[in-house]
């Protein structure tokens, strides 16, 4: 992993919460297989290594990284940052990508303002359609209605 890369995962870990708390039980097999869970649904966890834990921060990250094969991001204070490849969070951002590519292009002379003013005319003209057939069939009925009437 290069430096840029790893500096990129350092500042996206800045924003998320701390989901794996390690406390005196220290590495085990349940915070391992937690480690697993997490890593195969964010890719990126930060964890937080209680006072009361027997272990620095830095011994829990390396040794979370050998049992789940992450690696280690960055280790501040009692905090660290693991990161490991997930093959369902990338299936995700290919969706999503998909769906980001697929709005329609725009050229280099696009003028949001127009296109605002353009968008409120077309729809003023919908709602304008709308009422004349609306008024037309109304007038209608009642012209058979009245036709009844003179009738009958």
């Amino acid at each position: 992993m290069t430096s840029k890369e790893r500096a990129a995962l350092r500042a996206q870990a800045n924003t998320i919460d701390t989901t794996l708390m390690v406390g005196k039980g220290g590495v085990s097999e349940t915070l391992v297989a937690e480690a697993e869970k997490l890593l195969d649904i964010h890719e990126l966890v930060k964890g937080r290594v209680l006072e009361t834990a027997m272990m620095t921060p830095r011994e829990v990250c390396d040794a979370l990284c050998e049992a789940t094969g992450a690696e280690g991001i960055q280790v501040v204070g009692s905090k660290f940052v693991i990161w490991r490849k997930s093959e369902k969070v990338e299936q995700e951002k290919k969706k999503a990508e998909k769906k980001a590519s697929s709005p329609k292009k725009v050229s280099g002379n696009y003028n949001p303002v127009k296109a605002g003013i353009t968008r409120r005319k077309q729809q003023a003209k919908e709602r304008r359609k709308q009422q004349k057939e609306y008024f037309h069939e109304a007038a209608v009925k009642a012209a058979i209605e009245r036709r009844k009437q003179q009738e009958g």
